[in-house]
């Protein structure tokens, strides 16, 4: 009996391996599907927290949830909107940012209140925390590697101005510089998205594969 019991933690120790492989493979198709296709993907962003935003007022009006956790949550779907509104331009500084950190951890502190008090069906407390409170906020931090390929559209340089116009759906790049500004702009700038972390770890991780010449 001992031996198939061990053998089974190691099924479990298995299959918790692969399933954090599919997991991570999964985050870094989306991150490159949202740095290819960021006016898309803010699209997409916008319209689920709508449909969250009202998901929050047919929990107040259906399920008589606390005032507070409805406030609350509308508050943080507001802070949503206001980081798209600069999308993909997300600074991890910005009022709007750090309001809508603050509002996620105060959501989770009164659901794990509300949970503790009233009994509900497992499967309804992880639908509220999924799609209340995960949906949106998982959806900007894949988001964020969008903000690495962002272009400068102005910049000052000795008292003139350069000009950058970009059109990414159309590929078509119209530059009046006096200098090289955008090489020295992606060689300054420092990278925090989730795809650059995935490159990086697939560069320190992996073994690198080279091609035999015969």
């Amino acid at each position: 009996m001992w031996f198939l019991t061990y053998i089974s933690y190691l099924a479990i120790i298995v299959q918790l391996i692969f399933i954090t492989i599919a997991i991570a493979a999964g985050l870094y198709y989306l991150a490159e599907l949202v740095e290819e296709y960021s006016s898309i993907a803010k699209k997409c962003i916008w319209w689920t927290n709508t449909a969250v935003t009202v998901l929050y007022l047919l929990l107040w009006l259906f399920e008589n949830f606390p005032t507070h956790m409805v406030g609350f949550g509308i508050l943080a779907q507001i802070s949503h909107f206001c980081i798209l509104r600069h999308f993909p331009c997300v600074s991890l500084i910005s009022l709007e940012f750090v309001a809508a950190v603050i509002l996620l951890v105060l959501n989770h502190y009164f659901a794990f209140q509300y949970f503790a008090a009233v009994h509900y069906v497992f499967s309804e407390v992880v639908a509220y925390f999924v799609l209340w409170l995960w949906l949106v906020p998982f959806a900007l931090f894949v988001s964020l590697s969008a903000n690495d390929s962002v272009l400068p559209t102005i910049t000052e340089q000795s008292g003139t101005y350069d000009f950058i116009f970009v059109n990414f759906e159309r590929r078509n790049l119209l530059c009046f510089l006096d200098a090289d500004v955008v090489s020295n702009y992606f060689s300054k700038k420092r990278k925090y998205g989730l795809l650059t972390f995935f490159n990086y770890a697939k560069e320190s991780l992996l073994p690198v594969r080279t091609k035999k010449i015969f």
